[in-house]
């Protein structure tokens, strides 16, 4: 059980590290959207000593919706059947938590998604259970509950198609999306 659970670990990072990397662009050269984007570290300007990393993209106005996705990180990522944010979730959240409090006015809605398996019902309460579980890790790192709201949309927004571990373990996410 160990050793299996260590490769799902090692898969999950290396799911992650690839979806980094596969950073899309629209044809104009510019980052995606929101929903687009993979999970990027870095600092961002007037918070320099959150993570010390460099700017992911330097271009993006301070306070937008690129500044959000591309030098914050707008999504997390989960284990099978779990809604509990790991070390690497906690670090993302605790870089939107101080840019939520940067940037007061503006709200988001925590969407939770899940992989192909299981049921649609079952799917859309571990959904659930992800956009809350990111929800009150915000909200305990003082970003107030009335500007976070959540939907899960359980499997039917795929992120990668494919019946492998990497595919589903992309699906396994909790996305930060401005409104």
């Amino acid at each position: 059980m160990l050793l299996k659970n260590g490769r799902l670990k090692v898969l999950s990072l290396m799911a992650a590290l690839l979806l980094v990397s596969a950073c899309e662009s629209t044809p104009d050269g510019s980052s995606g959207s929101a929903n687009s984007s993979g999970s990027r570290a870095g600092g961002r300007g007037g918070m320099a000593g959150v993570d010390g990393g460099a700017l992911k993209n330097p271009n993006a106005k301070p306070g937008s919706v690129e500044d959000f996705v591309d030098n914050v990180g707008d999504r997390v990522w989960f284990g099978f059947d779990s809604a509990d944010v790991n070390d690497e979730g906690r670090a993302t959240l605790d870089k939107q938590a101080a840019w939520l409090k940067e940037y007061g006015s503006v709200s988001i809605t925590v969407e939770g998604h899940c992989d192909e398996r299981g049921t649609r019902e079952y799917n859309l309460a571990l959904g659930q259970k992800r956009a809350s579980s990111v929800k009150k890790y915000l909200v305990a790192a003082g970003v107030p509950a009335s500007r976070i709201e959540t939907v899960s949309y359980g499997k039917e927004r795929p992120e990668a198609t494919g019946d492998s571990e990497e595919a589903w373990a992309q699906n396994r996410r909790g996305v930060s999306v401005i409104k």
